[in-house]
């Protein structure tokens, strides 16, 4: 079995999921990641998939190394204590591989949340699962979440600090990600321009932290490189809709925002990914042959990230594409490394 590198190594290389099969895939999952030698696996809370804190608490009880990340949470549908919780739980599970991601949360609108106050929502909630963590029992007072003097976790968590990932785009909350953050994450980028934004943004901040910048998104490896690019565009296009307009480095028409979204919203999403040229698509998805998609990996990794990832469906099934991504497209990375 291929040893970790260190939390705070660079040139990590992990995958993403969005949790929606069964257990014992999940178990398998882990197996073959852990075995093949990945640094992580992150589990999305997006809307209406498994929790992953769950989904992660089961490959924990399958792996013995690689670290586990609720990529992430939205304090808008969890409440901190809950994720102080839930991430105590997972840290136990995996003898302290845990970490925990912090976001904003997309199509939250279809919930009727008013989401204008998203950062003191972070704010707060980082600071309460931090305090809970610690046992610090001293209270909190927040402007949108509060902490009772007094209240503690009633049980020992496993670390009094477990690693915290910021997912974000903005200059805001990355500013506020260089004061408290081990990780900052543009979730849905495969674009290596944006490690060098999040990185002068983590810069302006003034803080003198060192907070590694990762990217995400989604990838579709085959030996077909057409069957691929097919397969891709159908799965990322959801994702283009939410972040392609937060990308300050690329320049997307606002007509083809337009189709994109009015191609989801009667569930084309095959129809959607079709519009997005190959050159834009190329900053929010990773396909291709195993060359293809691990020199794309290693320019991000160049670029200065600590760590890119791959998110389903990884092949045209997920099976064999988390299969390519294990025996063919994480040995081209790691020889690449050196």
């Amino acid at each position: 079995m291929t040893g970790m590198r260190a939390a705070t190594t660079p040139g990590q290389v992990g995958i993403g999921l969005a949790g929606k099969v069964t257990a014992a895939d999940y178990t398998e999952i882990a197996e073959v990641a852990e075995a093949a030698g990945f640094d992580a696996i992150t589990v999305f809370g997006d809307l209406m998939f498994q929790p992953p804190a769950m989904v992660l608490a089961t490959m924990a009880a399958a792996t013995s190394r690689i670290r586990l990340g609720v990529a992430a949470y939205s304090p808008w549908t969890h409440h901190p204590v809950e994720i102080a919780g839930q991430v105590a739980y997972l840290d136990m599970a995996s003898r302290g591989r845990a970490f925990y991601g912090l976001v904003r949360g997309a199509w939250l609108d279809q919930l009727g949340i008013d989401q204008h106050r998203s950062i003191a929502a972070i704010t707060d909630t980082a600071e309460i699962v931090t305090r809970l963590l610690a046992g610090d029992a001293s209270g909190y007072a927040g402007r949108v979440y509060s902490l009772g003097e007094g209240l503690r976790l009633e049980y020992e968590p496993y670390r009094p600090r477990v690693p915290l990932l910021i997912g974000t785009w903005s200059a805001k909350l990355a500013g506020y990600a260089a004061t408290v953050a081990d990780e900052i994450q543009a979730g849905g980028s495969a674009n290596p321009a944006m490690v060098g934004r999040l990185r002068g943004l983590l810069s302006d901040a003034g803080t003198q932290r060192e907070v590694g910048v990762c990217l995400n998104a989604v990838a579709v490896v085959d030996d077909d490189a057409k069957a691929a690019a097919r397969a891709v565009r159908s799965a990322c296009a959801p994702y283009f809709d939410v972040v392609a307009s937060l990308d300050a480095t690329v320049e997307v028409d606002p007509d083809l925002l337009q189709g994109v979204k009015a191609r989801l919203a009667v569930g084309d999403h095959e129809g959607a990914g079709l519009l997005i040229p190959d050159d834009i698509l190329r900053r929010f998805a990773f396909w291709g042959t195993a060359d293809d998609v691990a020199n794309h990996a290693m320019e991000i990794l160049e670029a200065g990230a600590l760590r890119v990832e791959f998110d389903t469906p990884f092949g045209l099934s997920t099976p064999d594409g988390l299969r390519r991504l294990a025996h063919d497209v994480l040995p081209r990375i790691r020889s690449m490394q050196g």
